[in-house]
């Protein structure tokens, strides 16, 4: 097959504005009002001040400096009429002066002490917000979408999009809601916990419920809610509602203006083991899906299916692109998406009809993708039903939530590509049901029924690149290869631009026809988060949300409260400095007093717990950029203040959850453990202890 170049810029550009007038979002020219700029979700910027000729003089206009509880920086900004709107960790909202970064108002929604129990389930992190004539709409940790005054910081109305009514307390929200013609829609995250996905679409002035739609079937003793449930249901067998099913949305969804439809990007399964969950086969719709939904009603349209009967932790969340291509000479509107298992996929977002999809990063768990079936090729034993098996990509993907841009003068898109392999393998034990253990003091085990791991096959592996991908041609324009493998998301503009930050800090802009370096600047932080380009009083700006974390397989060296997270926005000629800060360190200070016995049997009970329980964020080894080190803290070694931590919830609301079910033993062990760590980093081994790790 054959195909052809995107159509002209200039016929995209005019669909583009016309995208966000149906939005109900347009603002002037050269705002950033929607999640991925326009609701293409291309984030290709027209502007061109900051090109080719002029990016070296792109100097710092401001920072601000953030409390560390903002922690894992991943939300892209709004910049409306002067104003930057962001979000943060545990989904407090800032509003700040977009030309010099004075704070305007900021508002917190106190989800730790709403809901002390739902910060135990997430990194805590916050992807982006919402905006609706004069409103940003913001999706909470907790499940609440809330409508707050864009001039005053004060709530309009509050929903809880969360079904608590029938029990389901496990899923919370990290991603950004995306607003279309007077409405919105959010998803939610928790596949991993034992819950059933679905999305639901509101009212943008009420906060009126429209519509919701499941991604998996429920129970079929309850009655299915519609037809597709029902259909969906024929590709399930046995009881896999007990684990909930999965299919969580918690990142990608594109509103289709065109088509009048809105494509949904479903999760992975739970639990993870289809032999488990659905021990009689079956595709179990629609995990691993892209899903298209009438934008009016919520009802089913069309579907394509990544991973049919998903196995690995894969899913299709990852951001969609739109546009429109010749092929064949007939011009189809198409939707792009570099899927988390290493193949970019272009769909008809007509119909759905698979039209390409070629490996963009390594991926050797499939020969290809068969475009007659649409299923995919899969080597031997890569559903791990003979033993364990190594392959690309890992749990985490060849491309993972951190947003790719696209170029239509170019053709290119720009993706954030890892390359890291993963061994999977099956447990011997049956997974209790979710609501057995899911947020009990087992509730780090998941609804798994399989287990992964990150493996070192190649030398290469644990690295990263930007990709530009040539979707028409099929294959890698250009590669910037990277140390580090889990980098920042990418923006492209019109004169010729892409910028992308990287985990050791530095943030990069690239001539987008060839790769070649123009500027760089250390932002003192790993990077996550994709920039953004506004104006401003007749200026050009790019403002970045700096802060490391969010489940990261790679440790750069920053730490939790010496590495702050910030803001950054630069412009030409820009002459602001940002303030000191020391480089990344891989030193520990434990705190340790040698005269103290350390039990090791009761260490060894607490690594247990602590394992279920903390290290989630606490993670094995001690250190990371979002959390404190509990080899470093004296509050952790004494058990009157760790239970009133853990048990009493005394520092949820700086994020800290609530763990209200252990016992005073159980929390004596684990500080216990915590001495036992210090120890051991005392003297010289800072690697995880024995027995620590679950994967």
């Amino acid at each position: 097959m054959q195909l052809a170049k995107p159509l002209a810029a200039l016929a995209l550009a005019i669909s583009c504005l016309m995208a966000a007038a149906c939005s109900g979002s347009a603002g002037k020219e050269g705002d950033w009002t929607l999640y991925g700029l326009d609701s293409n979700e291309q984030r290709y910027s027209p502007l061109e001040q900051i090109n080719p000729d002029t990016v070296s003089r792109l100097g710092l206009a401001w920072s601000m400096e953030l409390p560390p509880q903002a922690r894992s920086m991943q939300g892209t900004p709004l910049a409306i009429d002067g104003t930057l709107y962001f979000s943060t960790s545990l989904s407090k909202l800032y509003a700040v002066n977009a030309s010099d970064g004075k704070l305007l108002w900021e508002y917190d929604p106190e989800v730790g002490k709403e809901h002390p129990r739902a910060l135990r389930t997430t990194q805590q992190g916050s992807r982006g917000i919402g905006y609706f004539e004069g409103s940003i709409l913001l999706a909470t940790l907790d499940g609440r979408l809330v409508s707050v005054d864009a001039k005053t910081g004060k709530p309009n109305w509050v929903v809880d999009t969360i079904e608590e009514e029938k029990g389901d307390t496990r899923k919370t929200i990290t991603g950004a809601p995306r607003v279309f013609d007077g409405k919105v829609i959010v998803g939610n995250s928790g596949a991993d916990f034992g819950t059933r996905g679905y999305v639901t679409t509101y009212d943008a002035r009420t906060g009126k419920q429209l519509w919701r739609f499941y991604t998996v079937p429920g129970n079929p003793a309850d009655g299915f809610e519609d037809e597709t449930q029902a259909m969906a249901a024929k590709t399930w067998s046995g009881e896999w509602w007990r684990w909930g099913g999965g299919g969580t949305v918690w990142n990608g969804m594109t509103y289709d203006a065109e088509l009048n439809r809105i494509y949904i990007g479903v999760g992975n399964s739970s639990n993870y083991d289809p032999a488990q969950r659905s021990p009689e086969g079956g595709d179990n719709l629609f995990l691993a899906s892209i899903v298209a939904l009438d934008a009016d009603t919520g009802k089913y349209i069309w579907h394509y299916q990544q991973n049919p009967r998903e196995a690995w932790d894969w899913k299709a969340t990852n951001e969609m692109i739109l546009t429109d291509m010749d092929i064949g000479g007939e011009k189809r509107p198409v939707l792009m998406q570099a899927a988390i298992n290493g193949f970019f996929y272009i769909l008809d977002r007509r119909d759905g009809k698979l039209l390409s999809a070629e490996k963009y990063a390594k991926a050797t768990w499939a020969e290809k993708i068969d475009l007659k079936t649409g299923r995919p090729v899969e080597v031997a034993n890569a559903r791990y039903e003979n033993g364990p098996v190594s392959f690309y990509p890992s749990q985490l993907g060849a491309h993972n939530w951190q947003a790719m841009s696209y170029n239509p003068r170019l053709g290119l898109a720009f993706i954030p590509v890892l390359q890291q392999p993963g061994k999977y393998w099956t447990t011997p034990e049956k997974v209790k049901e979710a609501e057995a253990f899911t947020l009990g003091s087992r509730h780090y085990e998941f609804a798994l029924g399989s287990r992964f791991s990150l493996v070192k096959l190649d030398k290469d592996d644990g690295t990263g690149a930007l990709l530009a991908w040539d979707p028409v041609a099929q294959k890698a324009r250009w590669t910037v290869k990277y140390k580090t493998g889990w980098n920042g998301g990418t923006m492209a503009t019109a004169s010729g631009l892409v910028f992308q930050g990287t985990a050791d800090g530095w943030f990069h802009a690239y001539d987008a026809a060839n790769g070649k370096e123009l500027w760089k600047f250390n932002a003192m932080n790993g990077i996550l988060a994709p920039p953004i380009t506004y104006l401003a009083d007749g200026e050009q700006y790019v403002t970045l949300l700096v802060g490391y974390g969010a489940a990261a397989p790679d440790d750069p060296g920053w730490r939790f409260g010496v590495h702050m997270p910030r803001v950054l926005t630069f412009k030409l000629d820009g002459k602001a400095k940002l303030p000191p800060a020391p480089p990344p360190s891989f030193d520990v200070t434990p705190i340790d007093d040698p005269s103290f016995r350390i039990d090791q049997a009761s260490a060894a009970r607490g690594r247990e717990l602590w394992l279920r329980n903390c290290s989630i964020c606490h993670v094995p080894g001690g250190a990371n950029a979002n959390y404190p080190d509990l080899r470093q803290s004296a509050m952790a070694q004494d058990p009157e203040m760790l239970r009133k931590i853990v048990k009493e919830g005394a520092l949820s609301a700086l994020g800290m959850p609530q763990i209200d079910e252990l016992s005073d033993q159980d929390i004596a062990d684990i500080s216990m453990a915590v001495r036992d760590f210090a120890r051991r980093a005392a003297n010289g081994d800072t690697s995880a202890p024995p027995g620590s790790r679950l994967f």
